[in-house]
This record gives C-alpha cells, sequence and structure tokens, in this order.
C-alpha cells in the first residue's frame, strides 16, 4: 500500500531546500522508522506537544520533503526471491529513443528502480522477479523488446547485507534552525 502526497510545489534538485529544525529532523527520523506512529505518540517522540506537530507533518508534506507513506513488504514472503542489478547499454545519442526506453522502463512492474548512470552502460536496474527461470523469461520477453536497448549485464544479489529506505539525516542536524 502505497499513499503518495501531491504538494502544491514539489521540490525539483535545483529549488532551494526549506529550511529544517531539530523538531522537523526528528519528525523526519521517527516517521522513517514508524510511519503508523499517532500523532500522539509523535509528539511525544520529539518533544512537543500533539497540534504543533501536527502542523509541522503537514508542512512537512506540502514542501514536498514527505513525498508518501508506504508498506514494506517482505519480498521473500511474497514470492519474489531473485533480486537482479541489470546495466542497460543502448544509444545515448538518440534523444527521441532514450525518452521511449525511459518510458518503457517506467511501466516495468518489476524494475523497482531504475538510475540514469555514468560510466560503462546508460541505466542500473533493480528487478525483482520469482526465480532465475522467471528472470530469463522477462529478460528475454520484455527487456530485450525495449526501445533503444542494445546489452544487458545482469548481477544477481546473492545475500541481503542492508536494504534500508531510510534516508540518512545527520548532514540536517548541523544547518538545523533552532526552533521558534
Amino acid at each position: 500500500m502505497t499513499h503518495s502526497i501531491t504538494p502544491p510545489q514539489a521540490l525539483t534538485a535545483t529549488s532551494v531546500a526549506p529550511q529544517l529544525d531539530r523538531y522537523d529532523i526528528a519528525i523526519l527520523g521517527v516517521l522513517q522508522r514508524d510511519a503508523r506512529i499517532s500523532n500522539a505518540d509523535l509528539a511525544a517522540a520529539i518533544g512537543l506537544s500533539a497540534a504543533p506537530t501536527w502542523r509541522r507533518v503537514r508542512r512537512l508534506e506540502e514542501l514536498g520533503v514527505i513525498t508518501g507513506y508506504r508498506a514494506e513488504i517482505d519480498r521473500r514472503k511474497i514470492g519474489l526471491g531473485v533480486l537482479a542489478f541489470v546495466r542497460v547499454d543502448c544509444e545515448r545519442d538518440n534523444a527521441e529513443a532514450m525518452r521511449a526506453l525511459e518510458a518503457a522502463i517506467r511501466e516495468l512492474p518489476e524494475v523497482i528502480a531504475c538510475h540514469y548512470i555514468s560510466g560503462a552502460g546508460t541505466f542500473e536496474l533493480q528487478v525483482l522477479v520469482t526465480d532465475l527461470d522467471a528472470y530469463s523469461r522477462w529478460t528475454m520477453d520484455t527487456l530485450f523488446k525495449l526501445p533503444n536497448v542494445k546489452d544487458l549485464h545482469t548481477s544477481f544479489s546473492l545475500g541481503e547485507i542492508k536494504a534500508s529506505a531510510a534516508l540518512p539525516l545527520g548532514h540536517l542536524l548541523a544547518s538545523a534552525e533552532l526552533p521558534k
């Protein structure tokens, strides 16, 4: 289950980051660990009363700092036993073909992350499938048929050391404003 928030003005990579104080940073830290926490428990955890805590959460949502809430699912318990890292090589000098490939990749549910990368390759995909046979079929039936794909290089996860969607927040503390 994913709940996305559509802020009126989402932050972009080139926009100025909002000023966050230690309470905002604390809210982000707590919500990354437990997005289902009640507002009263969140307020107690950060040392504020409930009303200003709720206003701060709403502000963080409106600024686009908090972009949504989701359930974390154990992929193995729902039969997705194979995590593959796939480097996709394609022609970079054809803008139209690149946009078509990007759009096609966005539509593939098996691709849980895609990054435009430097160095060898063009894209790095994280792909989840049930087993190696399913990956082989998916590659032949889907991935190789996408526009502008020249070659694939796949590595498989042999074991997860760390998997977290939580972002590091320590760098924010040094520049945090004091609460008003």
